[in-house]
């Protein structure tokens, strides 16, 4: 199992009500699944930045996770959650 951290600052909700509709199916395709979500975060230590959305992906290895986002038939997809804002997907792995 590998994880990926995703953090938006949502600029577009059409466009992430649009990619909502989507995603489940698209990370499904590639055996990932959203961990956990939260519109609210709490900093435990240090110095994070605080966003709109943070969510933890996981996908059953590295290779599944890069199939994911370089998945020609889910450009469309993509295209909507970085259309909503700015976004960052850190794989942990």
């Amino acid at each position: 199992m590998i994880y990926a951290y995703v953090t938006m600052n949502i600029s577009n909700q059409t466009s992430l009500d649009a990619y909502k509709e989507k995603a489940a199916a698209a990370l499904s395709k590639h055996g990932g699944a959203v961990v956990a979500m939260a519109r609210e975060t709490t900093v435990l230590e240090g110095r994070i930045a605080q966003h709109d959305v943070t969510a933890i992906l996981s996908f059953p290895d590295k290779t599944a996770a890069l199939a994911w986002r370089q998945d020609p038939d889910l450009a469309e997809t993509h295209a909507l959650r970085e259309g909503s804002g700015d976004t960052a997907i850190l794989l942990l792995g």
